[in-house]
């Protein structure tokens, strides 16, 4: 009895800081920002604070710049997700190869993993300046443009996703590095002898031996890319027109910048509920990943 009791406190004791953690860092905040959702709260005037009911959450109905917000995380998700995992597949392919100075390659096509988002976001807003942007004048070169970019609805959000692509991709195409080298040498071996082509056997090699780590990598996208805030609070604002306002920036402004903590609460609670759906679609994905 005594072992068990000691085995037991040891494993409380291991397991006390990630209790701790979460307790701290997710159940209180996701308790408080429940209670908060049902009131009028406002950071800056808290003695103030009144029960509302679901008041918030009628308002949340009507609110025409939070349902643009959440169009816009989608079409934000539904746009860098194949594009990114096809460059990481792509520069994955490329560096899969046994030449001189690869490791210089495979290093270049990683540094802007590791670069802060503010960073790049600054430097991609200079490459997009309409007047004397990098690109305007590449583009003016071959006789085209030139374009507004972060200036135009139509193409703020198109800007920030290939950018966003750019900047994540890197860290995904190290995972396809690995699957890749992964896969049997003496499959590509045998096909060719069958005399299969390059292209046959990307189909039927290739692409299977990669379905899960290509699944997982989907998902890792998908959990980053409905967290969107950096680039266009440092690009554009969420501008123009609230072409680029996303989920997590809408409630970023309406609880720090406007004051709302009650209402944006009531965003965040309503995100949650989003995120939970999205991630029980993704055990589902990933479970008959899994079973295939």
């Amino acid at each position: 009895m005594k072992k068990l009791n000691k085995e037991n406190l040891t494993g409380l004791a291991f397991i006390a800081p990630a209790v701790i953690l979460l307790t701290v860092f997710l159940l209180v905040p996701f308790l408080l920002t429940l209670g908060y959702s049902f009131t009028n709260y406002n950071i800056l005037k808290p003695q103030q604070m009144e029960f509302v009911g679901l008041a918030n959450f009628s308002k949340l109905m009507k609110d025409t710049v939070f349902h643009k917000s959440i169009i816009n995380t989608f079409v934000f998700v539904l746009l860098v997700v194949p594009l990114q995992v096809c460059l990481a597949l792509g520069l994955a392919l490329l560096i899969n190869r046994k030449m001189r100075g690869i490791s210089v390659y495979r290093l270049a096509f990683f540094a802007p993993t590791v670069l802060s988002l503010v960073v790049v976001s600054i430097l991609w807003t200079y490459i997009y300046n309409p007047n004397n942007g990098l690109l305007n004048a590449l583009l003016g070169s071959v006789g085209l443009g030139p374009f507004k970019f972060l200036n135009d609805p139509k193409t703020a959000m198109l800007c920030i996703v290939i950018l966003s692509a750019w900047q994540g991709c890197g860290f995904q195409m190290m995972i396809f590095l690995s699957g890749l080298q992964d896969i049997p040498v003496h499959l590509y071996e045998a096909a060719e002898m069958d005399g299969a082509a390059k292209i046959q056997q990307f189909i039927h090699i290739t692409l299977p031996g990669l379905k899960n780590i290509a699944v997982f990598v989907s998902l890792n996208i998908v959990v980053s890319a409905f967290q969107l805030i950096i680039q266009p609070m440092m690009m554009t604002g969420g501008g123009p027109q609230n072409a680029t306002m996303t989920i997590v920036y809408e409630i970023y402004q309406t609880g720090f910048r406007y004051n709302m903590m009650g209402y944006g609460s009531a965003m965040a609670l309503v995100f949650t509920v989003i995120v939970l759906v999205i991630s029980l679609i993704q055990n589902k994905i990933t479970s008959k990943s899994n079973e295939d």
